[in-house]
C-alpha cells in the first residue's frame, strides 16, 4: 500500500530566542532538546522538521510542541503535506542537491 504525499504530513518548527543571560541559554537548550526527543531533525540552527503519517498525529504533535513553548523568544510552526514537501528545491553553492530520499513506512504487526 503507498501512502497518499496528500496525507502524510511535515511540521516545521522555526524560532528564535534569547541567549544573553545563562538562564536564556538554559532554556534555549531544553527547548533543543525536546525537539530532538520527539523526533524532530534540524535543517538548520533553529529550524527543525519532522514528518507524520497523518494529520491526525501531526495535530498530537503540534499540541505536544505548544505545551513545551519556551517563556521568552519567538517560534513558528509550519505544516505541509508531503507533496508540498517534494517540491523543496535546495541549493548548495549555486548547484541544486537532489531530492532526499523517500522515507519508508515500516508496517508493524
Amino acid at each position: 500500500m503507498r501512502l497518499s504525499g496528500y496525507r502524510i504530513m511535515w511540521l516545521f518548527v522555526f524560532f528564535d530566542l534569547p541567549t544573553n543571560t545563562k538562564l536564556e541559554r538554559y532554556s534555549y537548550s531544553q527547548f533543543r532538546k525536546f525537539l530532538l526527543k520527539q523526533g524532530f531533525d534540524m535543517k538548520q540552527y533553529s529550524v527543525y522538521m519532522r514528518h507524520t503519517t497523518s494529520r491526525e498525529q501531526m495535530d498530537v504533535l503540534f499540541k505536544t510542541v505548544e505545551r513545551n513553548l519556551p517563556k521568552q523568544g519567538e517560534v513558528s510552526v509550519m505544516q505541509v503535506t508531503d507533496k508540498q514537501f517534494g517540491m523543496i528545491k535546495n541549493f548548495y553553492c549555486r548547484e541544486a542537491e537532489p531530492p532526499l530520499e523517500e522515507r519508508k513506512q515500516i508496517m508493524m504487526f
